[in-house]
């Protein structure tokens, strides 16, 4: 359980959902880990209480992810605060949906700077930091591989982003010894898309095993993207979505 031992890890998103998971994952395996929240400064101040529950250092750190100033501030707070940083995880997220005739490009383009630009900023504010052995490990959906019904393919585009940036920034670093890789979530319980939710059933329906992941089942693949196991894995796309896309 301390494969991760020693290591810094800089969760965006942190304060709830699938981030929170993951934040609290790699610190069960031994990791300081720092995450970031828009708004939700308490639920924030909750996940740092529990990452400290298991031994770990951990804080939070106000970031809006389409604010790049703000990003480089998260990412050298992480720094200055831990002594250094090893594992990036680009979580934070936020959704769009409806049909693409009235989708409201303001809004698509808010979605896309979170969900696209953030990362890129991100790891571009971590790379200088990262030693060898250092991750990258960003957290896209199984809809960006395919899209089985309407309704969500602004998101889609989004997610879909991640995987030529996963692919690139992997050949990119790959020298330096830093893998770079990425989740892709199924439906997943979360107060976004919870399990009772209306199209909970139908969700379920797409699926080979037939229910919904839990977080902490999402944050057990990041644990092993992050983690020793994984050191010639890179540039590459961890499928978890109960085979919702076989």
């Amino acid at each position: 359980m301390n494969n991760l031992k020693g290591r810094r890890a800089l969760v965006t998103g942190g304060s709830r959902g699938i981030g929170a998971a993951i934040a609290l994952a790699l610190a069960e395996h031994g990791a300081d880990v720092a995450i970031t929240y828009q708004s939700s400064a308490q639920r924030a101040a909750d996940v740092v209480s529990s990452i400290e529950t298991f031994g770990q250092r951990g804080f939070a750190v106000q970031a809006d992810s389409a604010d790049t100033d703000a990003i480089r501030r998260a990412v050298q707070e992480t720094v200055a605060t831990f002594g250094g940083l090893d594992i990036l995880v680009n979580s934070a997220a936020v959704g769009l949906s409806g049909a693409i005739a009235d989708i409201d490009l303001a809004a698509f383009q808010e979605m896309m700077d979170v969900n696209v630009r953030g990362p890129l900023a991100f790891a571009q504010a971590a790379i200088p930091h990262l030693p060898k052995g250092g991750r990258i490990i960003s957290i896209g959906s199984a809809l960006a591989e395919r899209v089985p019904f309407p309704g969500v393919t602004p998101y889609a585009m989004s997610k879909s982003a991640l995987l030529s940036f996963t692919r690139g920034l992997s050949r990119e670093l790959g020298s330096q010894g830093i893998t770079v890789n990425l989740v892709l979530p199924g439906s997943t319980n979360t107060e976004a898309n919870p399990a009772d939710g209306d199209s909970a059933d139908f969700q379920r329906s797409l699926s080979s095993i037939g229910r919904y992941a839990e977080p902490s089942e999402i944050a057990d693949a990041v644990v092993f993207l992050a983690s020793p196991a994984a050191n010639m894995v890179t540039g590459s796309t961890l499928t978890v979505d109960g085979g919702a896309n076989a």
